[in-house]
């Protein structure tokens, strides 16, 4: 057990520090190239991304989280995956390559053919990382993980800007994500302690194959989902509209992607590994949910409570009517990790059936609440969408309390406290900083405020969870300076 809680710490550390890393990386690079390129620019990559996420959702199978979930997982599983991700990424590149003037025909887009050749490329080198990238997830080789994506990042951005200095415009874009994927790959092989074999024998995935294809359909739901409510969105409001809500969408994932990576990096391994006995499970997944909402709940008020001057600083006041619509947003975001906090816990059940059809149902809710609150704008579409993903949390709850008898009192004690501080101290820093005029002053004003006062009321009223935090953090720092 005090291997696990070791294991798990670093696993948060490691994956915290990564995420944050990484989104101000892709801040700084993507103000860069939003100021050297077009919207037309990113149109024409756009114009792919389904073809690229659902062909790497099929290469994938969903066999990384399926090896994840299994208590021992064999050389021979290992080398199944890889041979079939690796050849289902070839046969799916050879069909997109086919179909490319198709897809260049059906955008009347000539130059989409060349294009999507290339972009399309990306899906086919990550199919040969599918069984490394599981073997790094299942083993909770956090930090090595990380750190292959914080450098291949880098790479990438590296190379977007150059190419969108040398006027590649689109062409930037493409080789960019290629680039990244390449170079995320290679650091994958380097640190998986696993290696492919040559011989290729496909009875190991008869075991897994009713998992993961349930895993496969679960990704292939919400990427279709995801880009089906893009399309909605433009057919029913004006550009501006859209261009407001995909702002306000872009920096609450920015804020919740932080959590959710990092809680993601080793809730479904650990809690796989400890699937076998329910009681010791919902102890496990009641310190996790503590951890969440530690950590969810002040980041994500904490975004709504800046984000006024958080967009005038960063993209200028011609975005301002954006606000609304990121407050809203930041308040689900933070409940966001909490709902994928379930997920996981059903996965590591075996239980993807269930996942499925709750991703499935949320899909078909969330399409029909923008069909049916579309005609009173956007802010009300949002705050319909927020009630709507609130009140399915009850249903992700139901089911784990069927599988391992987690009460909802026991989830509203391990979450409340710390989403009525978090909200308590977001309005004393929004009073306490109304006299701040300068939107350059009070952004950081705000920001040291609500966290000082936040870890103050933490550290005197001894919660748990900040303490081990604290302490865990001063002993990583002493054992580096041993």
């Amino acid at each position: 057990m005090s291997s696990l809680k070791e294991k798990t710490a670093k696993g948060l550390l490691w994956g915290g520090v990564s995420n944050a890393i990484q989104q101000l990386l892709n801040l700084f690079f993507g103000i860069f190239l939003a100021r050297l390129l077009t919207p037309a620019d990113y149109g024409m990559v756009g114009m792919l991304s389904i073809f690229v996420l659902l062909a790497g959702a099929l290469q994938e199978s969903g066999f990384i989280s399926t090896l994840a979930n299994r208590q021992e997982v064999k050389h021979e599983e290992y080398n199944a995956v890889f041979w079939f991700s690796t050849l289902m990424g070839i046969a799916l590149y050879l069909l997109l390559f086919a179909c490319a003037p198709l897809i260049a025909a059906f955008y009347d887009k000539p130059e989409l053919t060349p294009l999507s050749r290339v972009l399309f490329l990306g899906f086919l080198i990550s199919s040969s990382g599918t069984a490394h990238n599981a073997a790094l997830f299942k083993n909770l080789l956090v930090r090595q993980k990380a750190t292959a994506q914080i450098v291949a990042l880098f790479v990438s951005g590296c190379v977007g800007i150059t190419l969108a200095l040398q006027g590649m415009a689109y062409w930037g874009i493409a080789i960019q994500s290629v680039t990244y994927i390449a170079t995320c790959t290679s650091l994958f092989w380097y640190f998986s302690p696993w290696r492919p074999t040559w011989h290729i024998d496909f009875r190991p995935l008869r075991g897994m194959i009713g998992f993961s294809s349930k895993m496969l359909a679960t990704n292939m739901v919400n990427h279709l989902n995801n880009n089906l409510f893009s399309v909605l969105l433009g057919r029913l409001f004006t550009p501006a509209e859209v261009g407001h809500y995909t702002q306000a969408s872009k920096w609450s994932y920015m804020g919740y992607s932080l959590v959710t990576g990092m809680v993601g990096s080793v809730a479904q391994p650990v809690l796989a590994e400890v699937a076998d006995d329910a009681d010791r499970q919902r102890k496990v997944f009641r310190k996790m949910l503590r951890f969440t909402a530690f950590v969810s709940f002040p980041s994500m008020l904490g975004l709504a409570l800046i984000a006024r001057e958080l967009i005038v600083l960063a993209v200028t006041d011609k975005w301002l009517p954006c606000v609304p619509i990121l407050q809203m947003l930041c308040l689900w975001s933070a409940f966001l990790p909490i709902q994928q906090l379930y997920s996981h816990l059903i996965v590591s059940r075996q239980k993807s059936n269930i996942q499925l059809w709750n991703t499935l149902l949320l899909s078909i809710l969330q399409l029909f609440t923008l069909w049916a609150t579309h005609s009173y704008g956007i802010p009300v579409m949002v705050m319909a969408y927020v009630v709507l993903n609130l009140l399915f949390l009850l249903v992700w709850h139901g089911y784990a309390h069927r599988l391992i008898g987690l009460r909802l009192g026991e989830v509203m004690r391990d979450m409340l406290p710390f989403a009525l501080l978090a909200a308590g101290v977001m309005v004393v820093t929004y009073y306490v900083t109304r006299p701040i005029a300068s939107p350059l002053l009070l952004l950081p004003a705000k920001i040291g405020v609500a966290a000082v006062l936040y870890a103050s009321v933490l550290w005197f009223s001894r919660a748990v969870v900040f303490r081990e935090s604290v302490e865990f953090l001063l002993s990583r720092i002493r054992h580096r300076q041993a």
